[in-house]
């Protein structure tokens, strides 16, 4: 079904696009963070008037608007990629997926645009509250563009509030609420919202102990750590739980992506989490006699826990998808790929002879054939794939990425706890071992949330739209050698402005805070 597409274009558009968003990615959890962190300092200076509070949050405000102002640049080319690399993409589900895009421009950007000029330049012109306030509004403005990104992003891992209009050939909403408020939707947003809450604690936490090597700034940096450190301890276990709900919702709404991510190609009853394991390259089909691991330790039951929420539930693997035969829990048996693939040929023919009695006016056609693809629908997506097996994302990426993430958030969260106790105790600023510790923290804090979009986009492969669309079928027909060319020049603009950013933070976090008030009372 998919064989006249150029297997090429397809690769360097997908390649195009993850360079975009892991770019983009950089920048958007330190604004996240970063912003709620200021924000909480500034309070405290309205609060309690203390000026090194106000000189506190300045200096991170600036850090801060170094960072927005190159996360929008990216931002702006990753949404302008789907009308351009992705473009039936856009035309099959535009109605609904530009919904959120467009509230988010309207709404959430122009809320960042109009507050963030008095934020940034209203310290002597307008009342403290007001700056305040400014400075509060400015941080919703950036998560309300989060939560409008994720929404779309989360339709596509899960459609919902939707029907499928075969006069447009187009997915239409049907339930706004039903697309805003959806479970996937919901946890996405804290879940994302929350890694860079963590991201931006850990990113003051590494800088201020820089300022504790160098024995300067100390009064400052201390002021930093503590507020940084409850704060990033607090998002830590929050997003604990949001990843248990991530967990759940990838089991129920995705599980060949939950099979990839713990390496699981039998399924099982009391099936066990991973918790540390080594891939057995060898491991090349799903249905060889292979085992999948080389090694391996596995917390008991807790795969079946985290996924249905009972101990000795089964979860499916891989080959169990594929080959399908085994229980749903509302009572079905599972189809397996080859009877899906089947049935989403049948919607795909359904609505080519639709749209030829719909030309013919041949009502009564028309009424069969629209009976045949509503009834087969939910299996369109299958049609344009060729074998079972290519409903099998990359099982070692995402694998590997998921522990990986998992073992870094579990670090992350030890740190806080240190430093908290240590910086509670007065001990902190004679500790090198734990200022170096925290300084390289800060690139462990990014890749966690790397590797957490890999197994989010890598993970639902081959997917553009869960069970709807393939990402194969979402393509625009372009040369592969103009997405070629414009992936190295995005990688050289990406690079230069990744550069002159650590080059410019780099120079303000040495200059340091305008002044150094000093004292901790």
């Amino acid at each position: 079904m998919i064989a006249s597409i150029d297997t090429s274009l397809i690769d360097w558009s997908r390649a195009q696009f993850a360079l975009t968003a892991m770019y983009h990615w950089l920048f958007v959890p330190l604004t996240l963070g970063l912003g709620i962190i200021q924000a909480i300092m500034e309070t405290l200076y309205v609060k309690t008037g203390k000026e090194y509070w106000k000189s506190t949050a300045q200096f991170w405000m600036k850090l801060f608007g170094i960072n927005f102002a190159i996360g929008v640049a990216t931002g702006l080319i990753l949404e302008f990629e789907f009308g351009t690399n992705w473009s039936n993409y856009s035309w099959f589900v535009g109605d609904i997926f530009g919904a959120p895009l467009a509230i988010e421009g309207i709404v959430a950007f122009f809320m960042e645009a109009t507050f963030i000029a008095v934020m940034f330049f209203g310290w002597e012109k307008v009342s403290k509250r007001f700056h305040l306030a400014s400075t509060w509004l400015t941080i919703a403005g950036a998560t309300l563009s989060a939560l409008w990104i994720l929404i779309a992003n989360s339709w596509m891992q899960y459609p919902a509030g939707m029907h499928f209009n075969p006069d447009s050939v187009r997915n239409e909403m049907l339930d706004f609420w039903a697309v805003a408020l959806s479970p996937v939707a919901i946890n996405k947003f804290f879940h994302t919202v929350l890694s860079g809450w963590v991201t931006g604690a850990t990113f003051v936490i590494g800088v201020s102990c820089w300022y504790l090597l160098k024995k300067r700034n100390t009064d400052f940096a201390l002021r930093s750590i503590r507020v940084a450190a409850i704060f990033g301890l607090f998002a830590s276990v929050i997003l604990l739980w949001t990843g248990d709900g991530s967990a759940y919702q990838v089991a129920q709404k995705q599980p060949m992506k939950l099979a990839a991510m713990e390496g699981l190609y039998e399924g099982q009853e009391g099936a066990g989490l991973v918790a540390i394991g080594v891939l057995n390259p060898d491991k090349k089909a799903y249905n060889d006699a292979e085992n999948p691991f080389l090694f391996k330790i596995e917390i008991p039951n807790m795969l079946s826990l985290l996924a249905e929420r009972e101990s000795d539930a089964f979860v499916p693997g891989i080959k169990d998808l594929i080959d399908g035969g085994y229980a749903l829990s509302n009572g079905e048996t599972a189809l397996s790929a080859s009877e899906k693939i089947a049935r989403g040929r049948v919607a795909i023919q359904a609505l080519a002879d639709y749209r030829t009695a719909l030309k013919a006016n041949d009502e009564a056609a028309m009424k069969e054939h629209r009976a045949t693809l509503d009834a087969n629908f939910q299996y369109f997506g299958y049609g344009y794939l060729n074998e079972p097996s290519d409903l099998i994302p990359p099982v070692g990426l995402s694998f590997y990425s998921f522990h990986i993430m998992v073992i870094l958030g579990g670090y992350l969260i030890l740190l806080f706890i240190v430093v908290l106790l240590v910086a509670r105790s007065g001990k902190i600023q004679h500790m090198n071992w734990l200022h170096h510790t925290a300084l390289w923290s800060i690139p462990l804090a990014y890749i966690a949330g790397q590797a957490g979009w890999i197994v989010a986009e890598v993970g639902r492969q081959p997917w553009a739209i869960q069970d709807i669309l393939p990402t194969v079928a979402g393509v625009s027909r372009l040369s592969t050698a103009s997405v070629q060319t414009t992936f190295f020049i995005f990688l050289v603009l990406f690079t230069v402005l990744l550069i002159a950013e650590l080059r410019i933070m780099v120079k303000a976090i040495q200059k340091g805070p305008e002044t150094n008030t000093s004292s901790l009372k």
